[in-house]
């Protein structure tokens, strides 16, 4: 389900050498997912970024947003990511130079950006807000380092879509209600074109995929996780764990597995 634990590199139990590889591969895992492929495609088409514009990602991770701009604005341009996790900003810069592309990442945090006031043409910002106990500060400063007529992506995940299938609906329900818990703004994906409107936004579209797990395998890390901590709650007993674990499984075996969280995407402008 794309981003499915509290691995988000504004978490500081990640800014260690181990998680941040294993933050890596859970990235790498997501770029992987043919709905954050279409949802990103949709959104590279709609921000039409141009040669010579200025790019900024914001929560750049491994950096391969930040390369997708940097081949779009050229060497008249420039495409810059914004990451907060020196591990992963070690990583993209390496990936950038093996990549021989132009993209650079620096240190900085979404609600305070390290750029002054008008000082880009374009924003990336894919799968921040979630992590972001205040997102309405990090809404008004893209508005604040957009030149007039700039434009933004924003893209984010609503845990609150989570589907989980088969299995007993209440004890579904205690674990997809886990998901909930995991991240610090975990309905981001509502919320996103209010919180662009409500800092002098324009919105000119919408878009949303669903990441849905492989019908055919289990995502046992993630399953169990959310199982343990609902019978730690005591929100289901030990037995109703064991049974929802084992119609998983059932299910997989038949192709019949459904499993899905639903990501939102917001095009915008800034008027002038």
């Amino acid at each position: 389900m794309g981003d499915s634990r509290p691995t988000s590199a504004f978490h500081s139990e990640n800014i260690t050498p181990a998680a941040t590889d294993r933050l890596v591969g859970a990235l790498d895992v997501q770029a992987a997912n043919a709905g954050v492929r279409r949802l990103r495609e949709w959104a590279h088409r709609a921000l039409d970024v141009r040669p010579g514009e200025r790019a900024l990602d914001i929560g750049s991770g491994t950096g391969s947003e930040t390369q997708v701009l940097a081949a779009a604005v050229g060497d008249s341009g420039s495409a810059t990511g914004v990451e907060p996790n020196p591990g992963l900003r070690a990583v993209a810069g390496h990936r950038a130079v093996e990549a021989r592309s132009g993209a650079r990442f620096v240190p900085g945090d979404a609600c305070a950006l390290p750029l002054g006031d008008a000082a880009t043409d374009v924003v990336w910002c894919e799968r921040v807000f979630q992590h972001l106990t205040e997102p309405d500060r990090a809404a008004a400063e893209i508005a604040r380092v957009l030149r007039p007529g700039g434009r933004v992506a924003l893209i984010d995940t609503d845990w609150a879509t989570t589907i989980l299938h088969p299995g007993d609906p209440d004890v579904v329900a205690a674990l997809t209600g886990g998901a909930l818990t995991t991240a610090a703004n975990p309905r981001a994906g509502r919320r996103l074109t209010g919180q662009l409107a409500a800092v002098g936004m324009e919105i000119d579209d919408l878009g949303s995929q669903a990441l849905i797990q492989d019908h055919r395998k289990v995502s046992w890390p993630l399953i169990r996780m959310l199982g343990e901590t609902a019978v730690r709650r005591e929100l289901i007993s030990e037995q109703q764990r064991d049974q929802l674990y084992a119609d998983l499984t059932e299910a997989a075996e038949h192709s019949a597995l459904h499993m899905s969280v639903t990501m939102f995407g917001v095009i915008a402008h800034r008027p002038g």
